[in-house]
């Protein structure tokens, strides 16, 4: 009897007490929340031809050798891009942003590991694009820098890997640091509300 009301009390323990502070962490971990990466879809109208140019390019490339995904977030990247002020789509080829677009995206999303298809070496994807690996890269540099993209970054992965990456569920619970994939789901609710979590794990993806 002892045992179990000892059990009960540490279940209680885990659950979160009126008042309960579900929040994003601090320093490197950031969310991609339900609405998903740089959803806006304002382009300041004089990077509009830019925008346009190198989005060609990404779809092009996306649906013929990557998904649906991969194009929908590299049209994301482009338009953050964009809006930044100065936007770094100022100076440079269209193409040599695409395929840095792209490399930025699938060094996120394990592009270049063949137990993450879609697959793609970064020869293949330069190749794609017609630029060279060192434009590339260094296209890249920039794009991480203005973003400050950081390996596993949940803002730019791939819907369908978003469960297995574990900084998309890292947040804090009344000050401290958790994965919310192991709490309670009371706390799993408040920060789906919150659109810190982008779906409450015991019911799926599919949860709107």
């Amino acid at each position: 009897m002892h045992r179990d009301r000892s059990r009960s009390k540490k279940e209680s323990d885990r659950l979160p007490p009126p008042g309960c502070v579900v929040s994003c962490g601090s320093g490197s971990v950031q969310h991609r929340g339900r609405s998903g990466a740089m959803r806006s879809n304002s382009i300041p109208k004089g990077m509009l031809a830019t925008y346009e140019r190198i989005v060609g390019l990404t779809d092009d490339v996306c649906d013929r050798q990557l998904n649906s995904e991969y194009r929908d977030l590299a049209r994301a990247m482009t338009g953050a891009l964009c809006r930044k002020r100065p936007s770094p789509l100022t100076s440079g080829q269209p193409r040599t942003w695409a395929g840095g677009i792209v490399y930025v995206l699938g060094r996120i999303n394990f592009l270049g590991d063949r137990s993450f298809p879609p697959y793609m070496t970064t020869a293949d994807l330069c190749a794609a694009f017609g630029v060279g690996e060192s434009t590339v890269h260094a296209k890249a540099r920039v794009i991480e820098k203005t973003f400050r993209i950081g390996a596993f970054d949940p803002k730019w992965a791939l819907p369908s890997l978003i469960g297995r990456n574990p900084l998309v569920w890292m947040a804090e619970v009344n000050g401290l640091l958790v994965d919310l994939r192991t709490m309670p789901r009371e706390v799993q609710e408040v920060a789906f509300a919150k659109g810190i979590i982008p779906y409450i794990p015991a019911d799926g993806q599919d949860r709107s």
